[in-house]
């Protein structure tokens, strides 16, 4: 199945409001949508939709396609956290498909330098983004699972379109593109320069790899040719996986997390995952609270918010991470006695003094730099996935094993280290915990719509504003995505302390408002910039039984729907 020409946009409307930093254009279309980081990517997802596929097969062909064509944010040697409603059953699903630990010998891990952590062979986790889509395929999937794969493969093979911000991305590391790593230096600095913007980039090696994957499933990727090949670069390079760890590699399917808030029901991801561990109880301690007059992003709501957050936030780090008690702990933290005791703790106290968080909680949050992607696929049955996906940093590990054409994850960076009873502790085959928090929002069990975003430590905050401005202050969700972005930042050394974090479209009066309440400022970069901030997707069910498709230009986003 070859995906050829732009793809085309339904009913665009466009809105024109002067007070939004970031402007968004609502897609509008009566069948089905695809929301997705590059248009490729979206047409290769809508031509399975047009082709008789449901969502589970368009996801494939998406969340594939993606990984083709943002190389340094996802693919194929990463991790996959997927959400699926299914329309006919009224439940939603979670495939948990998240990068695994090898078998290590924690001990001599450690001993090994602090780098080793984040770049090599050494950071290398057992992907699981294609155990993810398998699963999910075998369980839901309506089309062959070769032709779900089909439209990456052409695309791999025919090359994906360098766009604007595409550039940008590889401009960003190309330090680790030259850094050593002949294989990722050959596929993403052809003639060992940056791709040209506008012009296209193939991976021939990719393409075959994933030839494997169309023909053979999930053991095309974990057994076989792939996974020697990796396991062969990994051995040369210092890594710990081992044959039988990618053959032993499994998803997890279960139920989603829920939370009810003012009459919407919340379903979100639930551990390893961490960001609805820490929006979730946010919002249900802010459920009853009276906002002040005005906007969400004024100084008296956002310190408002910024209590709450900062009594939330030490929470997190013991209770979130692989570990089959978790589910529960994420549970226990909305109890109402939990909740009870959480807006004691954020407004019981007078009056506000700074406090440096320490190290080890601030270990829950990943590098500003993690390269992560999100998208959202509905189909004409009302059926919906809602995915994140990434390979940790970008780039992930900075390496690519030889004739597979995959870049691999560094997602040991994402565990805990300095405490080894900590429940995201470093140990053989767990699965580091990750900020990615993909949501589904329903009424009297009806979706209202999915949303999510890349963006590391800012995805919980993101998620966070995005949801309170939609279901609290009831404004249009094309303004809750295109308003300043805003983030509570998190120390990353003793000497630190936390920080309001925003779009320079903040205003001046709000920042001296919030530094007078007590809160460092840092306006980040301009308004849309999306290196720091990412970029919100999200999709909506209309009453006339249509779909909007809202895509964040932050970053490459786009929505197509048919």
């Amino acid at each position: 199945m070859k995906i050829l020409g732009p793809p085309v946009f339904f009913f665009l409307f466009s809105i024109a409001r002067a007070a939004l930093p970031v402007a968004i254009t609502p897609v509008t279309a009566p069948h089905g949508m695809v929301v997705v980081a590059h248009p490729q990517a979206a047409a290769a997802g809508v031509a399975v939709l047009k082709a008789g596929g449901n969502a589970i097969d368009a996801a494939v062909a998406t969340s594939l396609a993606v990984g083709v064509a943002e190389p340094f944010g996802s693919g194929l040697g990463g991790k996959l956290m997927l959400l699926y409603f299914e329309a006919k059953s009224g439940q939603t699903y979670a495939v948990e498909a998240m990068d695994a630990a090898g078998s290590l010998d924690v001990a001599a891990y450690l001993k090994r330098p602090e780098e080793d952590r984040s770049y090599g062979y050494g950071a290398v986790c057992v992907p699981g983004l294609a155990a993810g889509l398998w699963a999910a395929h075998q369980k839901w999937g309506a089309a062959k699972w070769s032709d779900a794969v089909q439209p990456a493969i052409d695309l791999a093979r025919a090359g994906f379109k360098i766009l604007p911000k595409t550039r940008d991305g590889f401009a960003e590391q190309e330090k680790k593109l030259r850094r050593g790593d002949a294989e990722i230096a050959r596929l993403y600095l052809p003639g060992g320069e940056l791709p040209a913007e506008g012009g296209l980039l193939p991976n021939e090696d990719l393409a075959r790899t994933m030839e494997a994957l169309a023909r053979e499933g999930r053991d095309g990727f974990y057994r076989g040719r792939i996974a020697q090949a990796i396991v062969a670069a990994s051995q040369r390079g210092g890594g710990v996986l081992t044959l039988a760890d990618l053959a032993g590699y499994e998803a997890r399917i279960s139920e989603a997390m829920t939370m009810d808030f003012r009459g919407y029901t919340l379903q979100c991801a639930p551990p390893p995952a961490s960001g609805a561990a820490l929006f979730l109880p946010i919002m249900k301690a802010l459920e009853n609270q009276a906002f002040a007059p005005g906007p969400l992003r004024s100084a008296a709501n956002l310190d408002m918010i910024g209590r709450v957050w900062r009594a939330s936030f030490p929470a997190i780090s013991r209770t979130i991470g692989d570990k089959p008690e978790s589910r529960f702990l994420f549970e226990k933290l909305l109890a109402p006695d939990a909740i009870a005791e959480l807006r004691e703790k954020a407004f019981g106290a007078q009056p506000r003094k700074k406090k440096k968080v320490a190290l080890a909680e601030s270990e829950f949050y990943e590098s500003p730099m993690a390269a992560t992607t999100h998208f959202i696929v509905v189909d004409r049955e009302g059926n919906i996935v809602c995915a994140t996906q990434s390979q940790s940093l970008h780039f992930g590990a900075g390496v690519v094993p030889p004739g597979t054409g995959v870049v691999l994850n560094n997602s040991m960076s994402n565990f805990t280290f300095t405490d080894l009873r900590s429940v995201n502790a470093l140990a053989p085959g767990r699965r580091p915990r990750s900020t990615i928090g993909p949501t589904i929002v329903l009424r009297a069990g009806k979706p209202q719509f999915a949303i999510g975003i890349p963006g590391a430590a800012r995805i919980p905050t993101a998620m966070l504003q995005a949801l309170l401005d939609r279901l609290a202050f009831n404004r249009p969700l094309a303004e809750a995505i295109g308003d300043t972005r805003v983030h509570f930042s998190a120390p990353f050394r003793r000497d630190e302390e936390e920080a309001f974090e925003a779009e320079q479209s903040f205003p001046a009066a709000e920042a001296e408002a919030l530094r007078a309440r007590g809160w460092r400022v840092v306006l980040r970069e301009p308004a849309g910039t999306g290196r720091y901030f990412g970029g919100l997707n999200a999709v909506e069910f209309n009453a006339d039984g249509t779909l909007t498709g809202y895509a964040d230009p932050r970053r490459t986003n786009v929505a197509v729907g048919y």
